[in-house]
């Protein structure tokens, strides 16, 4: 099962949801598919955002297997993993890993992240309104 804290999920949860709020680019038309240009775009348009940079900062707190974890997570989230097979889904994530930042901006390129990260929770069995995390 999940070893990473509940409660880093909902800080990074919390801090991409501030970037969601702080930028409208990514209500695109097609908002579950946009182009790898334009999410290229908004990333760079968010580069120096604070929200972002908090973000970033937090995930580069993290270590390699709590990444991993989180990377899992998200794809249980979005339903490329069944929760019976997060331990796979861990171990892919841990193949994949492309450093801190690699998976930072993986993590960040995903525009639905807060949302797939809570998808995930629930799916695991946890359940997302206890894990309400301010961040400071």
């Amino acid at each position: 099962m999940l070893q990473l804290s509940a409660d880093k999920v909902a800080q990074v949860i919390t801090r991409a949801r501030e970037v969601e709020a702080r930028t409208g680019a990514w209500e695109l038309p097609d908002r579950l598919h946009p182009g790898e240009e334009t999410a290229e775009m908004v990333l760079e348009a968010l580069r120096n955002d604070p929200s972002r940079t908090a973000l970033v900062t937090f995930l580069g707190e993290m270590n390699r297997d709590e990444l991993a974890e989180l990377v899992a997570l998200m794809w249980v989230g979005r339903g490329s993993y069944d929760p019976e097979e997060w331990e796979e889904a861990v171990e892919t994530a841990r193949d994949e890993y492309t450093g801190h930042a690699g998976t930072s901006r993986y993590l960040l390129g995903n525009p639905l992240l807060a949302e797939h990260l809570e998808e995930g929770l629930e799916r695991m069995g946890y359940i997302p309104s206890d894990l309400q995390h301010d961040v400071r």
